[in-house]
């Protein structure tokens, strides 16, 4: 969107004014979120309760279909789930695409991290749910889409937090804006003991942006991004048996192998944009590199273990371009885009045993390369007055290649291999506006998700790639209606939808760590969504999000086994209210309070095991001062405030039966920032 939604500060008469130009991005075409067939939540960051900005979690809250896993372990991604899609992620982000500014946090093969992202940049979450997500191919299961605020004026800030368990986090900012011409830098420093034995953590993210309009509406984007966790301690999951005796338990196995994780991304972006009356255009170049070194809770010593300490080095670039065009012809009605997607990822991958802490004797060494080469069309075309039409097509072609260095004679055998996917996806949506405050959206569409590089890398029955795993073929169905008041006071989305796979990508075995992956026969996901967000008074404004979703095995293949059982790590039922009172104007003081609810989670194919639903309550307290170019700010928040003991995310499959990973207990943290600006 290039607007956050008014409801986010009603207080003040501007932010009153952007409900009624609310845009869609999320769909590859700006068109107004009344006017298109697809399911599309923006949530403005200001809107979430102030916090750390520790975590993917703290500005995703609050959104339908969105389920945040937060294992509360900074050695393992916030895990995030949109439709039962990123279910199977070990770690990281699964099915799911992330960008940030236009450019793609995922990687060409679909997996993509969170901890790679400096969270105080966005200034709003938009999130792209159901058919309409074809159109971005390989993994789209949904789009997250961040988009960042660029500075207005020159400014200098520096923040601190403080929370629980000695959690730390200091940032310092400064823009620097003259004209065309505009730069910004953050600086965040990070250091937590954890929640747990074992479990400290240390970051330190830096972000460079600069921006320059040129002549005949030309913008030059270019960011540079780098993020280096030099400790990340991993305490482990527990049994549930343990999370019932001691749910702050740390994992025997992590003090004795010194399980951690140390992470280095870095990425550097140019876009390049022009916006004239009847055409618009975009090209975006970027590269990067992700180095990750790993400790696994268990030696890994065997000749065809792999290794237990993972040593990987990951080489990206791309180049996205897209053409809009629209013909004087038609009036502006209809609008026609043309796009490419060319993309690149080389892992360097060894594995050493474990020993006790130290890296051993080699066990694994390859390389992995993808290439992915995509091509697009979408249109989009008012039949009439009231009636939208979208399509779109596009056509995908992945490469899979890994050479195999480590090769014993009559041991370890040479375990190159190559495999190629070439599909297409589409979808088809119409809206129907009603009336100047209502419509009427339905949408279809096919796509697919591959197996990502990290997933083909591990087999039960031997090292090397796994060539039994093919791609998850997807269609899916939504039908929906909108609300947009005019008097700005409140918008709402109701969206049934369902999503039917074939050879859906799931976990087949999970030790340690180490997970394998495998194609069930089908599955079915069915539900509806509800956001809604009003402003019931002057002081008082509430916005909600619910979910409510059954997940389904339809396996033929084994002998019914799975048929009808619930596809592990998806909650059926996700419901979040939060509501936020003002008593001024001018929003120098807001008061939050938030209820949480989400119903238990199978932690198996099997549904022997379920992590027990939980209700949270969280609350915070925000004040700003102002006194001529000083600017100051203070926040207090209370999460979890009964003490309720649950389980944060579950691990799923894991053959060793640890699957809790537990959430803290009542916590309490603080902050305050103080900003000049010139």
């Amino acid at each position: 969107m290039t607007a956050c939604p008014a409801v986010a500060d009603t207080a003040s008469q501007a932010d009153a004014d952007f409900i009624e130009r609310i845009v869609v991005t999320a769909t590859r075409t700006e068109q107004p979120w009344l006017n298109s067939p697809a399911s599309v939540d923006t949530v403005s960051v200001t809107e979430q309760l102030p916090g750390m900005r520790s975590d993917m979690a703290e500005i995703l809250a609050g959104i339908p279909g969105v389920q945040i896993d937060t294992r509360y372990n900074f050695a393992q991604d916030t895990r995030i789930i949109l439709r039962g899609f990123g279910a199977r992620a070990a770690f990281g982000v699964r099915g799911i695409l992330m960008r940030l500014d236009g450019v793609p946090l995922s990687m060409p093969d679909g997996q993509a991290q969170t901890s790679s992202i400096f969270i105080d940049e966005p200034s709003q979450v938009e999130v792209l749910r159901g058919p309409i997500a074809a159109v971005y191919g390989n993994a789209a299961g949904g789009i997250i889409n961040l988009q960042g605020q660029p500075a207005a004026s020159s400014y200098m800030a520096i923040s601190h937090a403080i929370g629980a368990n000695d959690r730390q986090r200091s940032s310092l900012e400064a823009a620097l804006v003259q004209d065309a011409f505009s730069v910004s830098g953050h600086y965040a420093r990070f250091r937590t003991d954890g929640d747990r034995e074992h479990a400290s953590a240390e970051r330190d993210q830096y972000a460079l942006r600069a921006t320059y309009q040129l002549v005949n509406n030309i913008e030059l984007i270019a960011r540079a991004d780098d993020n280096n966790a030099p400790l990340l301690q991993d305490p482990g999951s527990l049994t549930p048996r343990q999370w019932r005796e001691n749910s702050a338990q740390t994992f025997t196995g992590a003090a004795r192998f010194n399980t951690r994780k140390s992470i280095r991304h870095r990425q550097q972006s140019v876009t390049v944009n022009q916006q004239l009356s009847h055409f618009d255009w975009q090209v975006a170049v970027w590269n990067g590199m992700r180095e990750i070194e790993q400790y696994l809770p268990f030696r890994g010593d065997a000749v065809t273990s792999s290794g237990a300490v993972i040593d990987l080095e990951r080489d990206f670039y791309g180049m996205h371009g897209q053409v809009n065009w629209r013909p004087e012809a038609f009036s502006a009605r209809w609008q026609l885009s043309l796009g490419t997607d060319i993309e690149r990822q080389k892992d360097t991958r060894q594995g050493f045993v474990n020993n006790f802490g130290e890296a051993g004797e080699l066990r694994r060494d390859e390389t992995g390369r993808v290439a992915k080469n995509d091509i697009y069309a979408l249109s989009t075309l008012a039949l009439t007055d009231k009636l939208t039409w979208l399509a779109g097509l596009r056509v995908s072609n992945l490469s899979f290649d890994v050479s195999d260095r480590y090769i014993i004679a009559g041991l370890s055998p040479d375990d190159s291999g190559q495999t190629r996917y070439q599909e297409s996806s589409w979808t088809s949506g119409l809206n129907y506006q009603l009336t100047s405050e209502w419509a009427l959206f339905t949408a279809v569409g096919d796509g697919f998700e591959t197996p990502t590089l990290t997933e083909l890398a591990y087999r039960n029955d031997g090292t090397g790639l796994n060539p039994d795993l093919g791609p998850a073929l997807i269609t899916q169905y939504e039908a929906g209606i909108k609300w947009l008041s005019t008097n700005a006071k409140g918008q709402a989305q109701l969206s049934l939808f369902r999503v039917d796979s074939d050879n859906e990508i799931v976990v087949d075995q999970s030790i340690d760590g180490r997970t394998t992956y495998r194609n069930a026969a089908q599955t079915e996901r069915e539900g509806a969504e509800l956001s809604w967000r009003y402003q019931l008074h002057p002081a008082l404004q509430l916005r909600s999000a619910a979910t409510l979703m059954t997940a389904r095995y339809k396996d033929q293949q084994q002998n019914g086994t799975l048929n009808g059982l619930s596809i592990p790590g998806i909650a059926d039922s996700n419901v979040f209210i939060q509501a936020n009172y003002r008593p001024w104007h001018n929003d120098k003081l807001r008061a939050a309070i938030v209820a949480q609810y989400r119903s238990r989670v199978a932690t198996s194919d099997s549904n022997d095991e379920f992590a027990p639903s939980y209700m949270l309550w969280h609350a915070s307290l925000d004040a700003k001062q102002k006194n001529g170019n000083w600017q100051f700010s203070q926040w207090l928040r209370l999460d979890n405030i009964l003490d309720k003991d649950y389980v944060g995310s579950v691990v799923v499959n894991q053959s060793n039966g640890r699957s809790f990973e537990p959430a803290p207990g009542r916590q309490l943290s603080a902050g305050m920032r103080v900003e000049r600006r010139f």
